[in-house]
């Protein structure tokens, strides 16, 4: 009966596998442990490009050129989140443990992806000298990943509440995922009405969810409304040249900061 109900599917190469119960369990599982294993590599990766000087989205190109790895899930970024990956990881090496085993490999997958989080919060820190008292931050972006509402393990969790630790104000856009935000963030959030409404004010905007409006801003707009001149990139999907042509600062993950070329 499943046979026949998926037939359609399998014709467009998507097989249906029979096994054991606990085979399948152990599939799904291991499915969403690769992909954010794949993903830890990669930010873990980023940062040392940082270090050394290399540029993470020249590396991520030519590695993800070679067909054994692919170029899936090799973006790097501010960490994962969501329902599945922080959750499958960690049953994952729990059910290890619990059987006498380490698994070693997922747990630092897991602690990778916990630092990765206050990344760029580092970022804005070291720009700032440590000062963020009174500061405006924009934040675009708030679900854990474009076209959802879902902010379970969200990243901009991390980032807001280190944030407003550090006396800053936040004002934040997200295409559809404010209502859910503001059940689980900090009401001192001021939530907009739209990306440019957020920048208004602000001395630094933060790219947080690569949400598709967000892509091609109008960045002499946003230089005009802002009271800064720095943007941090979360998603590495801004031109450096670009914003530096405009008179921003650049930070992104895993590149090298890109200065202002503009003239006073």
């Amino acid at each position: 009966m499943l046979s026949r109900l998926y037939h359609p599917f399998v014709l467009n190469s998507h097989p249906v596998l029979f096994m054991d119960i606990p085979s399948a369990e152990m599939t799904k599982y291991a499915a969403n442990a690769m992909l954010a294993t794949k993903i830890s590599f990669m930010n873990d990766i980023a940062n040392l490009c940082e270090l050394v000087g290399a540029n993470v989205n020249e590396v991520r190109k030519g590695i993800g050129s070679d067909p054994r790895i692919g170029n899936r899930f090799i973006y790097p970024g501010i960490g994962y989140g969501g329902s599945c990956f922080p959750k499958d990881v960690k049953a994952l090496f729990h059910t290890a443990d619990d059987y006498g085993y380490n698994l070693r490999i997922l747990k630092a997958v897991d602690e990778v992806n916990d630092d990765q989080k206050h990344v760029m919060f580092n970022k804005i820190t070291k720009h700032f000298g440590g000062d963020l008292k009174g500061k405006t931050f924009a934040l675009w972006g708030l679900s854990f990943k474009p076209n959802t509402d879902d902010m379970r393990e969200a990243p901009s969790l991390v980032l807001i509440d280190a944030l407003l630790a550090q006396g800053a104000k936040v004002q934040a856009y997200d295409p559809v995922a404010m209502e859910e935000a503001a059940h689980v963030v900090d009401p001192k959030v001021i939530f907009t009405r739209s990306a440019l409404d957020a920048v208004k004010g602000a001395d630094a905007l933060v790219l947080v969810t690569e949400w598709a409006e967000f892509r091609l801003p109008d960045w002499k707009k946003i230089k005009s409304i802002m009271i800064g001149d720095v943007v941090f990139d979360g998603r590495n999907i801004f031109i450096d040249t670009e914003l530096a042509e405009a008179g921003f600062s650049y930070y992104a993950i895993g590149v090298q900061p890109r200065k202002s070329s503009a003239t006073s």
